[in-house]
This record gives structure tokens, C-alpha cells and sequence, in this order.
């Protein structure tokens, strides 16, 4: 995983110190992108794309639906801990987005959103430029309730995480012939980039100085690709990992262009390509036994609406997989990411 036990060990006690104090490492936090971070905000959209029911949840901490795509809690719900939060940023179209709860962050994630503006049409998700326009009104709000020194001051220090391009290749490219008879993988990943880097731009205008970007998970792994793309095969399909890898190495080269370009700026690329790639090549090395199945349904497909309390074969015991349902890791699987995170992270709060 290549993290060691002795620097997780002092960054653990350096946030023991602040959370003693009373104070995280940073003063807000804010979540954009997709199902990987979406805590909630489809549940009030008009959209197929939900997790609001059962067994989604069943392991949170309430033991009830919240809209993750998880049996518990997501790899960005153990970093706000890991950070010294108390809470986690809420969904910003939920109620409890209001007051003062804002002062610490929020989330404006979309499941089914990305990078390419029309998948989340497809999906009628939140698309990243409205995720932007939410993020302005939410600013004004702040601004209302804390004063605009100090509303400045809590968006420069705030730590922004931003997670897309996996339902822009594994929900639209893949499945869409309007797009992969016209573009090559290569071809796509540019057009990605090209809205990553504006969409960094504009952020960063908006006073964001301190953000990380996670890179794509290993596509030809996920259960459901294996299922549609494998061929008859239980083994990761090389085609979508190598698409995975070229985008990653692209947004590598972009980031560290924007890092040249904005002064002041801190960027930290996520790689969590290859974390979870080592966890679904060598299961037992970190406890799991179950890397090929998720653990809802039959564990080969099913996610979102498909993934329901009636789902036939969803395991008891979600701790030995690696993936919850479909696409989306288990929280046990999120706890080792989410630690390699901090790590990777480091620049971001130093």
C-alpha cells in the first residue's frame, strides 16, 4: 500500500493533538464529483441514481440509507475523521445544510456526474458546473453568517476533494456508440482534461487553495466491468485498466501544469488506482476474501436501484469484501484507502 505504519502513526497523533484542542487540521472541507463522494444530494433529484434504501447504509453509523453508495461509511467520511472533524460535510441540497452547520464544509457531489458535461444529463445529475454554481451560493451563505474576512479566510484554508471521470468512462463512453465510435479512449481522456483544468481554474478564482483530485480506480476491476466487459472471464479486463492509467498519467501532467500556472496553489493527485488494485490482486494480504463478488445481490452487477432490499445472495458480513456492490468499495475497503489518502494528502495541510 506503501504507506508505513510509523508516519501514519505521527500524522494519527498530530490530528490527536488538534482534535484535543478542540480544532481540525483545517477549517472546512468540501467534496465534488460523483458516487464515490456523494452523500445525499441525489436523493433529492429526479434520477434512477440513488442509494437512499436498504442494505445501502445498514452499516452507517445511524444503520440507515443516506444516499452513499456504500454499506457505510465512504473513503472521504474516514478522511474528514482522520482530519479531526466531528461531522461530515452535509449534502448541500439536504436540509441540514443550513446555519452553522455550513461553517465546516459541505458536500456538492452528484452520483453519475463527471467530467463530460452530458453524463450527467443522461443520468439528470448534478453536473460539475452546477456542483460550482451551488458552491458560490453556499459562499454567500458563509459570508452571511460568518463575515467575509473570515469567510475567506475559512475558504483559502479549507481542503476541497474532487472525484470524477469513472461514470464518465464506465456510465457514457463505454455504453454510448456516439461517443466511443467517434473518439478514441485517448481522445476522451483529453476532452476530460480540458474540464478538469477549467474546472480547477475556477475554483481556485473563487479563492480554493488547497485541493486534492483522486485519480480513476482500476475500471477493468470492478465487479460489474468484469460481468459486461470480461468474457466469461473473472479476471480484470486490461483494456479498461489501461484507459484507467493513461487518464491518471494525463491528469498527473495536468495538475502538475496548473500547479506551475496558479500561484499558491496546492494540488495533491489521489492515487487510488493503486491501492485498490493491490487490495483486488491480493485480497488476503489486507484481511479480505472476497475481491471478485461485492457483496449485494449476486455481487456481479447489481448497484443503485438494482442493489435493494430484495436482492437475493447479499452477504451478512460486508467486512471480508472488498466491494460493496457493482462499482463502490465496502467501508472496510474505504478505512485502508482512506488512511493512504492522509498520506498522499500531506501536502495539503502542511
Amino acid at each position: 500500500m506503501g504507506f508505513s505504519s510509523s508516519l501514519l502513526g505521527s500524522l494519527v497523533l498530530l490530528v490527536v493533538v488538534y482534535v484535543a484542542h478542540g480544532q481540525p487540521l483545517v477549517p472546512a472541507l468540501y467534496m465534488f464529483g460523483d458516487s464515490v463522494v456523494d452523500v445525499g444530494n441525489n436523493n433529492h433529484l429526479i434520477t434512477l441514481v440513488k442509494a437512499n434504501f436498504l442494505p445501502y447504509g445498514r452499516d452507517f453509523v445511524s444503520h440507515k440509507p443516506t444516499g452513499r453508495f456504500c454499506n457505510g461509511k465512504l473513503a472521504t467520511d474516514l478522511t474528514a475523521e482522520n482530519l479531526g472533524f466531528t461531522t461530515y460535510p452535509p449534502a448541500y441540497l439536504s436540509k441540514a445544510a443550513k446555519g452553522n452547520n455550513l461553517l465546516s464544509g459541505a458536500n456538492f457531489a452528484s452520483a453519475s456526474s463527471g467530467y463530460y458535461h452530458k453524463t450527467a444529463q443522461l443520468y439528470n445529475a448534478i453536473s460539475l458546473t452546477q456542483q460550482l454554481e451551488y458552491y458560490k451560493e453556499y459562499q454567500r451563505k458563509v459570508e452571511r453568517i460568518a463575515g467575509k474576512s473570515n469567510a475567506s479566510s475559512i475558504f483559502s484554508q479549507a481542503i476541497y476533494i474532487l472525484s470524477a471521470g469513472s461514470s464518465d468512462f464506465a456510465q457514457n463512453y463505454y455504453i454510448n456508440p456516439l461517443l466511443n465510435r467517434v473518439y478514441t479512449p485517448d481522445q476522451f481522456s483529453d476532452i476530460l482534461m480540458q474540464s478538469f483544468s477549467v474546472f480547477v481554474q475556477k475554483l481556485y478564482g473563487l479563492g480554493a487553495r488547497r485541493i486534492g483530485v483522486t485519480t480513476l480506480a482500476p475500471l477493468g476491476c470492478l465487479p460489474a466491468s468484469i460481468t459486461i466487459y470480461g468474457d466469461g472471464s473473472n479476471q480484470c479486463v486490461a483494456r479498461l485498466n489501461r484507459d484507467a492509467v493513461s487518464f491518471n498519467n494525463k491528469l498527473n501532467a495536468t495538475a502538475q501544469s496548473l500547479l506551475e500556472n496558479l500561484s499558491g496553489l496546492k494540488l495533491a493527485v489521489f492515487d487510488i488506482y493503486q491501492p485498490l488494485h493491490d487490495l483486488i490482486t491480493k485480497p488476503s494480504d489486507y484481511g479480505f476474501f472476497e475481491a471478485r463478488k461485492a457483496c449485494c445481490g449476486t455481487g456481479t452487477i447489481e448497484t443503485s436501484v438494482l442493489c435493494n432490499s430484495e436482492s437475493v445472495g447479499t452477504c451478512a458480513n460486508a467486512t471480508g469484501y472488498v466491494f460493496w456492490d457493482g462499482f463502490h468499495p465496502t467501508e472496510a475497503a474505504n478505512q485502508i484507502i482512506a488512511n493512504d489518502l492522509l498520506l498522499q494528502g500531506i501536502s495539503l495541510i502542511s
